[in-house]
């Protein structure tokens, strides 16, 4: 079975592919993060230079008590000169006088663990942790957390319900706690490069969730030497923050557009299909009860291409009801221009039996004379219909039993078709319908003569007349040949009939239930034709409504 779809359906299909703008946008989103962890780590790279450039050539910020002052032989370069400054190269000199030591007191010992944090706290920031090493993988000072305001504030509504649907909210609430209490310094594999006096960064991932750490190293010089490094390490929180905002305005974005988008579509959908309908409509009732074509009631004056299509189709209604008035009045037409020549034929073959004539010529005159009468009996049938529209038009309709007129000329018909078998079924009460009853006999003489024609030889007729709520069906039934399938919906127009050959001595023009069709609509009512249910006769009903 092959699927229809209405165009509203089609268009609500057609915009489905609006959602491939999200997708669209969720991948810009995921570029974007890319992009921006990439600046992230070299913003790293450029923080780790710049503390790294405060700690250079300062060799007592990594002396620490307990551990030593720093040995200028590690200082200074392999070429330079070292200067001897033990105590036996020196010369001897005088004991200071306690005067002296109070004027000239000792050098306090230097805490460079002390300097550093202190040299940190100036470059602290919130969202990056920095720590310095020393050569010995020794951490010399640690400063700041991997936490942002943006991980604490934590993300939006739509992304926080889709999280605690999901359970992804309680892992990440889990992996922050494990972030607050990590602070394992890095390994030394980490910042090898660092310490062998090269630049680098790298991520390191935190449990199974979207959050990692970037993290870079620069070496610290100290004369031509790597004292130590500098690692500051930054987790992706805020960039996750930001990819979800995004993916939440995003969402909520394309979900209004989408709503937005399918109501207009689906509201075009509706007027489209209205549109059509509407004209499919008008079409349709164009043709009256009657037959008769007549244009739209109202064509549409929209410049689109429906409108064109409702124009198109009420100018070839207008040139059809042209064609149809023109073949209804033709009948009329040839009758009228016909009585004159027949006439004077008449006339003269009236004359030529008045002659004396051979009797080989008396044959002639008598064929002329049955042609004559042929054609004139032709000229009656087609103005008949002519006749009828003036009769109806001039006709007053008056209340009228129905069942008595039937029964009437039911008996009337046994009486002039003696040949035909005529069954009558009528109700016990009166039908009362408004109308005129000579008209009504004239319809019941159509109906019956029609069957009559077509009834198989000894066979019934039966005429029919019932009531239901609100109206009187009379039908006359036969026994013969079904109704063609090329007459359907075609029997009662004008000029129209199922008989083959030429009828012999009475013509049939197919104007008899063009006729009957005719004062059906004068009663209110209409006529239709069906075939019997056993498939061998057909039907012919006037349903008429009760006065």
């Amino acid at each position: 079975m092959k699927l229809r779809f209405s165009l509203r359906v089609k268009l609500a299909l057609v915009s489905l592919l609006l959602l491939a703008l999200p997708w669209v946008g969720y991948q810009y989103v995921h570029e974007m993060e890319r992009f921006l962890r990439e600046g992230q780590q070299a913003a790293l790279v450029a923080t780790a230079r710049a503390v790294a450039t405060a700690l250079h050539e300062r060799p007592q910020l990594f002396a620490r008590p307990g551990r030593g002052a720093v040995s200028l032989k590690e200082s200074i370069l392999p070429n330079e000169e070292v200067l001897d400054l033990s105590i036996s190269s020196m010369p001897a000199l005088p004991a200071p006088s306690p005067d002296a030591a109070v004027r000239h007191p000792a050098p306090p010992a230097v805490d460079g663990a002390r300097e550093v944090a202190a040299i940190l706290r100036g470059l602290e920031r919130n969202s990056a942790r920095i720590w310095v090493i020393d050569r010995d993988l020794e951490v010399v000072a640690m400063s700041g957390a991997l936490v942002s305001p943006e991980a604490e504030r934590g993300p939006g509504p739509v992304t926080r319900w889709w999280r605690h649907l999901t359970g992804a909210d309680v892992r990440e609430r889990a992996e922050v706690k494990a972030l607050l209490a990590d602070t394992t310094p890095p390994s030394g594999r980490a910042v090898s490069n660092a310490l062998f006096g090269a630049t680098a960064s790298w991520v390191r991932p935190i449990g199974k969730g979207d959050v990692v750490v970037v993290a870079a190293a620069h070496p610290i010089w100290v004369a031509d030497r790597v004292q130590g490094a500098v690692v500051v390490e930054e987790s992706t929180h805020s960039i996750l923050a930001v990819r979800d905002r995004a993916i939440e305005r995003l969402t909520l974005l394309s979900l209004t557009g989408l709503a937005i988008a399918t109501v207009v579509l689906l509201g075009f959908a509706s007027r489209l299909s209205w549109r059509i309908r509407r004209l499919r409509d008008e079409a349709e009732s164009a043709v009256d009860a009657r037959g008769r074509i007549g244009p739209l009631t109202a064509a549409s004056t929209a410049g689109d291409e429906v409108g064109d299509l409702s124009r198109s189709f009420s100018r070839l209604l207008a040139r059809l009801a042209q064609h149809h008035g023109y073949l209804e009045s033709m009948a009329s037409r040839l009758s009228h221009e016909l009585r004159t020549p027949i006439a004077v034929v008449r006339s003269s073959l009236e004359n030529l039996q008045l002659d004396p004539l051979p009797d080989s010529a008396q044959a002639y005159i008598e064929r002329a004379n049955a042609g004559l009468t042929r054609l004139t009996r032709i000229l009656s049938r087609m103005s008949e219909a002519t006749r009828m529209e003036q009769a109806l038009a001039t006709t007053t309709p008056e209340r009228f039993d129905l069942r008595a007129v039937v029964g009437e000329c039911v008996q009337g018909y046994r009486l002039a078709h003696g040949e035909t078998r005529l069954e009558a079924v009528l109700p016990g009460m009166p039908v009362w319908v408004r109308g005129a009853p000579d008209l009504a006999a004239q319809l019941l003489d159509k109906l019956v003569d029609n069957a009559a024609d077509f009834a198989i030889p000894e066979t019934p007729v039966r005429v029919e007349l019932a009531i239901d709520e609100h109206a009187a069906r009379l039908s006359v039934a036969n026994r013969g040949p079904r109704l063609p399938e090329a007459l359907e919906g075609r029997l009662f127009e004008s000029m129209v009939s199922g008989r083959q050959g030429d009828g012999g001595e009475d013509p049939h023009l197919g104007l008899g239930l063009y006729v009957a069709r005719l004062i059906a609509g004068f009663h209110g009512g209409s006529l239709s034709a069906r075939n019997l249910p056993d498939g061998d006769g057909v039907c012919v009903s006037a349903t008429l409504p009760l006065a």
